[in-house]
């Protein structure tokens, strides 16, 4: 069968727009594409459309956000209603410049979620038009967009339809939750896409990546207030983190203590030799361990202070080259924020005396200081896993603490 591209419209634009219409023209060129084999004529003019950005300056909290979620969501009952997609071999690393069988299949997967133009064509040469599809596809996933189909991009990619519907639902309810008034100003914790936002009279004008909870350590929800900054902070231990890794490491290294710069403090503050104590039992757990401020130091140069049940906070991390694996999920429940003294320049902006120059000359004394922000700005730390910031552009991220209710979804762990 040969399809004529009369049938289609004009790519990721063309099906935001029959999202927002809604019905049977979105349904009909779904199901033009999920019918169609052979191969289109070849010397199409496909373009990828300015419209449908993956980047937004929309908060995820947002009316608009929660408006376009819907719209989504009715965008992928229409595909489910016409059997949903097929899916990709995941045999090869499929690429720029491979021309193979498989890019037919890949064509067709992304052309249904609108990354790839319907013009574009289903021939089996992987060429510029598919690569910037495969990148937007791989963005709004929270994948690194290289173009290259590997293990974590062929393994989202294949998540069904079905799968995909009742997750941007399960998600619409929990957008839904927080539909009221945030604040002018606002920090949002994404746990599920290891991001942070700074919003701003309704506008993302600082995001930043984020290392959140492990998947036994998780981070919790919270909804609190930014009232402190601690510049050079000391890190004071959980006793969670004494039990499960300073005493282990102390039993493999007797130095480890002193080489950490990390002292150990009776209850009534004097400092205690850790020769004194038996690091074969957990004894060691009713004392208090207390990082000195330095390079080293746990939160390294600054520390984010809110009223919180969990006892969780922001900070800096001297390991900074954690911010470039794909899963942040290394910490034990606070969250390192990428740049943060930015965020933190951000938060201070009303704060008298407390402008980028004093705040990166305060680091540089390497003495503990805190300071009172003058305007408390709220916080919320949330999970959500999918939502849609654009008409066309959905946003899907692997639900990394099972929340969503499909094993399908945690995606990472399955690998």
């Amino acid at each position: 069968m040969k399809t004529s591209r009369r049938f289609f419209l004009s790519g990721a634009s063309a099906l935001a727009a029959t999202m927002v219409a809604g019905g049977a023209r979105a349904q009909d060129v779904i199901g033009d594409i999920l019918k169609s084999s052979g191969n289109w004529d070849d010397t199409f003019d496909a373009r990828v459309s300015d419209n449908g950005r993956v980047a937004s300056t929309l908060p995820i909290f947002s009316p608009q956000t929660t408006s376009f979620t819907e719209q989504a969501i009715g965008l992928y009952q229409g595909i489910v209603s016409q059997g949903g997609w097929s899916p990709v071999p995941a045999t090869k690393k499929l690429k720029l410049g491979v021309v193979d069988p498989d890019v037919v299949p890949l064509r067709k997967r992304l052309m249904v979620s609108g990354d790839l133009p319907q013009n574009a064509g289903l021939s089996d040469a992987f060429d510029s038009y598919v690569d910037s599809a495969v990148k937007r596809f791989q963005l709004r996933h929270g994948l690194p967009s290289d173009g290259v189909l590997g293990q974590y991009s062929y393994a989202a990619m294949n998540v069904s339809a079905q799968v995909r519907l009742g997750q941007l639902e399960t998600n619409l309810v929990r957008l839904r939750s927080m539909g009221g008034f945030l604040g002018d100003r606002y920090v949002l914790v994404n746990i599920a896409a290891q991001q942070v936002e700074a919003v701003e009279n309704g506008r993302v004008v600082l995001r930043h990546a984020a290392i959140v909870g492990k998947i036994d350590r998780q981070t919790p929800i919270v909804n609190s207030k930014i009232n402190e900054i601690i510049v050079n902070p000391y890190w004071n231990a959980p006793v969670s983190i004494v039990r499960k890794d300073i005493i282990p490491l102390m039993r493999k290294n007797p130095n480890y203590l002193k080489d950490s710069h990390i002292r150990l403090l009776a209850p009534d503050g004097s400092e205690v030799d850790p020769v004194t104590i038996d690091w074969s039992t957990e004894e060691a757990a009713k004392y208090r361990f207390r990082q000195d401020p330095g390079a080293n130091n746990a939160m390294a140069s600054v520390k984010i202070n809110f009223p919180s049940p969990d006892g969780v906070y922001m900070h800096d991390t001297p390991q900074q080259s954690l911010f470039g694996k794909l899963m942040r999920f290394d910490s034990s429940g606070c969250v390192r924020v990428q740049n943060v003294r930015d965020l933190v320049t951000w938060i201070l902006r009303d704060t008298p005396g407390w402008d980028r120059q004093h705040f990166e000359a305060a680091i540089k004394t390497g003495e503990s200081t805190p300071v009172q922000v003058t305007n408390p700005v709220p916080v919320y730390f949330t999970y959500i896993s999918a939502w849609s910031t654009g008409a066309g552009v959905v946003q899907f991220r692997d639900d990394i603490y099972g929340r969503d209710g499909v094993d399908e979804l945690q995606i990472t762990s399955a690998l």
